[in-house]
């Protein structure tokens, strides 16, 4: 599993919701130039449309994120 450090930091949105520790959800990021999605891991449930930061990489398209109390990233 190798780290995508690329993707901490970054703001996204919600594509489909987290459920906290019963399972991921998907997050919509601005990266490279162009949106990727990626598996999203939270502490609490968050539902679909958060704007959400990356705090860490769990390798392979996989990130840790926090909410983000900002509007719409995009």
């Amino acid at each position: 599993m190798s780290a995508d450090l690329s993707a901490v930091g970054c703001v996204g949105v919600l594509i489909v919701a987290t459920r906290g520790a019963d399972g991921p959800g998907e997050v919509l990021l601005r990266i490279r130039g162009g949106t990727e999605a990626y598996l999203a891991w939270s502490d609490e449930p968050m539902p679909k449309g958060a704007s959400v930061l990356v705090t860490e990489s769990l390798g392979n398209r996989a990130v840790g994120i926090v909410p983000w109390l900002e509007s719409d990233p995009f």
